[in-house]
């Protein structure tokens, strides 16, 4: 499998592709490889495709790095197809229930990542490797409005990468409503909203690509949402949203070919497994 790179540390756990062999291989045939006769790359395309976490740290930086490219010459901004008004109305309502996670201490957040206020309460789903990378360190929560709390641990559920947290009741969250079970459709739009590269409240537009596919995190398999919608590190934990601003799936995982950014191929956790969860970590941890 190829080496991973190019998208900042901490990853958190490996999801790859269960249809792989032992080693690594399966897939599509890639052209190039020295090492095949006919001309082709070792392996397929599958091979060099892994599917990792998406938690980030030295957000700020990268976020720079990636403004500073806005509006550049040749930008494929203005030729842009328009967004639906659906899609503009659900943005609205999401954004102001959607907070940056950072977990450390120091100069800077040893881990980054996103998550969503679920109740009135001020409970906020993340994800748990974002945690796990902060090796225990403070958690703080960056709200919409640039404010930052220190956020409690309310409980985490790392076979199922989740976990809770909850902020005063002063952070005034607004809570996503969460889509039923069951719902969700194949080829319906969705939009992923989260921090990617540290750019807090980034509202990225797809589809829903494919529902129930199967994906390894760590030694635990995982049945997941797949989207086209752009994500990157720093989207981990946050929601991915259908046309009416309902929350379908927990951001997770993206997939890279050699490392190499986001390629349209992202993967969510289902938003039945979410409700189910952090209603079990609440109950437990108040």
């Amino acid at each position: 499998m190829a080496v991973q790179t190019g998208l900042g540390e901490p990853r958190g756990p490996w999801f790859v592709s269960p249809e792989l062999g032992p080693d690594g291989r399966g897939g599509w045939d890639v052209p190039g490889s020295e090492r095949d006769p006919g001309g082709r790359r070792p392996g397929r395309l599958l091979a060099a495709l892994a599917v990792v976490a998406i938690s980030a740290t030295s957000g700020a930086l990268a976020g720079g790095v990636v403004a500073g490219r806005d509006g550049a010459p040749g930008s494929s901004a203005a030729t842009a197809a328009p967004v639906p008004a659906e899609l503009v109305t659900a943005a609205g309502k999401t954004v102001p229930g959607v907070v940056s996670v950072l977990v450390g201490s120091g100069r800077g957040a040893s881990a980054t990542g996103s998550g969503f206020a679920v109740d009135d309460q001020q409970h906020i789903v993340t994800n748990d490797h974002i945690l796990a990378k902060g090796r225990g360190g403070p958690v703080t929560v960056e709200l919409p409005d640039g404010r930052r709390l220190a956020a409690e641990v309310v409980g985490r559920e790392p076979r199922s990468d989740l976990a809770v947290l909850r902020v005063p009741p002063s952070a005034g969250l607004a809570p996503l409503p969460l889509a039923k079970p069951g719902a969700t459709r194949v080829g319906e739009p969705v939009l992923a909203v989260g921090s990617p590269l540290g750019l807090s409240g980034t509202v990225t537009a797809g589809i829903v690509s494919a529902l129930d596919r199967q994906v390894r995190l760590g030694d635990n398999r995982h049945t997941a949402v797949q989207t086209d919608a752009s994500i990157n590190p720093g989207n981990s934990g946050g929601p991915l949203v259908n046309a009416r601003g309902e929350v379908v799936g927990v951001n997770t995982a993206i997939a890279t070919i050699d490392g190499n950014g986001s390629i349209g191929i992202g993967f969510a956790i289902p938003i039945d497994q979410v409700r189910q969860t952090a209603d079990t970590i609440i109950g437990k941890g108040g």
